[in-house]
């Protein structure tokens, strides 16, 4: 199987921007070029709506929390993530792809495969980004999912542990929030 010839080029917002939200769906653009991500497992989508509904909840009428749509993390070279939830500010629902300076937190369920990406790539975009909260979910085999999470220290760039939780979160910041991940 050949890929198509956009595969290997550089993508600039402005093409990206005229591609349909089906061409869309399920990649993500890392400095330009196009990254394709499989489908989750079930066990994967069910830790993101979780997460997803109780940050919404908690959130009140000024967050919003979703899951699976852009956030363009930088224009030149093109940098957009699809994380697994973000919470953003209500007052930008309509405003797409979303921008860092809208969102309070993102949270990645790693997957096999995308371990290294999850823990480190990705955490230091979102810092670098000025993304305040970073959650960091571990699936062990036949275990309780593990919820990591960061807090951004502004004078250093990076992330500092926060907390850590072992199948039921009880976090007080960015919200009070109590989220049962042994409900899957």
């Amino acid at each position: 199987m050949i890929a198509p010839a956009w595969m290997h080029q550089q993508i600039t917002a402005a093409q990206y921007g005229s591609w349909s939200e089906e061409q869309c769906a399920g990649i993500e653009i890392v400095d330009g070029m196009v990254v394709v991500s499989p489908s989750a497992s079930r066990r994967h989508n069910r830790l993101v709506r979780l997460i997803t509904n109780a940050l919404d909840t908690a959130g009140g009428p000024g967050w919003k929390a979703d899951s699976d749509f852009d956030l363009r993390l930088q224009d030149v070279p093109l940098t957009n993530r699809r994380p697994d939830v973000v919470v953003y500010r209500a007052d930008t629902l309509d405003i797409m792809p979303a921008r860092p300076e809208h969102v309070l937190l993102v949270a990645e369920v790693v997957s096999p495969g995308s371990e290294s990406t999850d823990r480190f790539v990705k955490a230091g975009e979102y810092a670098r980004a000025d993304i305040t909260y970073y959650w960091r979910v571990e699936q062990p085999a036949g275990g309780v999912p593990l919820v990591y999470a960061h807090i951004l220290d502004p004078a250093a760039g990076t992330y500092r542990d926060a907390g850590v939780w072992a199948g039921v979160v009880e976090a007080v910041a960015p919200f009070q929030v109590t989220i049962d991940l042994t409900r899957l």
